[in-house]
């Protein structure tokens, strides 16, 4: 049957607490742990959903933590190869430009259709719902975190350090779920590997020559120069 700390198991408004803590009879706090379900791709996550529908739990607090590549709205970053950097550009106004879509995130995050859920949602969902509100689906789905019994992700997010400290995942006694676990090997390798090409290299190495030449720290710059030479 349902357990008895999660708000479908009673009927009840979900736990509005974002720390996902509540007292106990003798006055300790009891933390309640969040579930976090990891998955290979991102349209694993949208098969995934759909079973979620069809349980006792569907309409659980949950949210999808996904790229840019797949949920920015924003009319150029999302036609952009480095959507990333032009998000960030745009969230620190560097050229006296903002984000009209991150500034209503609140306002999907908040929506009626999310939070508490009628059933369980997808990607496509979100970021529907996000074109329809004019608001950000990628920092909607963060904010949702907060609240959330179930957090669906890729592999990555879990994995990776840095992607855990920018998206502030805490995993410490949490419950994490790994499907098809078999392929997180591949995914471990792609975390700390990096892809570069040989016009980069060389771009890198001009650059290096011209620290090295102009005496700007040279003892940092030179060891970074020879090794470019050596890759090329």
């Amino acid at each position: 049957g349902p357990c008895t700390e999660c708000s479908c198991s009673s009927g009840k408004e979900p736990d509005k607490d974002p720390s996902h803590t509540k007292k106990k009879e003798n006055g300790d706090r009891l933390c309640v742990p969040k579930i976090f379900f990891g998955t290979r791709t991102h349209k694993q996550i949208t098969q995934i959903s759909r079973e979620l529908q069809r349980t006792a739990y569907s309409c659980v607090p949950m949210t999808i933590l996904s790229s840019r590549d797949y949920t920015c709205i924003h009319p150029v970053v999302s036609n952009s190869s480095n959507r990333n950097e032009m998000c960030v550009e745009l969230l620190e106004g560097k050229h006296g430009k903002s984000c009209s879509y991150y500034h209503g995130a609140h306002k999907l995050s908040e929506h009626h259709a999310l939070q508490p859920a009628p059933m369980a949602w997808d990607i496509e969902d979100l970021v529907s719902l996000g074109r329809k509100l004019r608001a950000c689906p990628y920092f909607a789905a963060r904010e949702l975190m907060l609240g959330a019994d179930i957090v669906f992700c890729p592999y990555n997010y879990l994995l990776d350090p840095q992607i855990r400290d920018s998206m502030d995942i805490h995993l410490k006694d949490q419950v994490v779920i790994l499907d098809e676990a078999h392929n997180i090997e591949d995914c471990a390798r792609e975390s700390v590997s990096y892809g570069v090409t040989e016009s980069q290299l060389r771009a890198a190495r001009e650059e290096l020559e011209l620290m090295v030449s102009s005496s700007i720290r040279q003892k940092h710059h030179e060891p970074l120069q020879a090794v470019c030479c050596s890759l090329i």
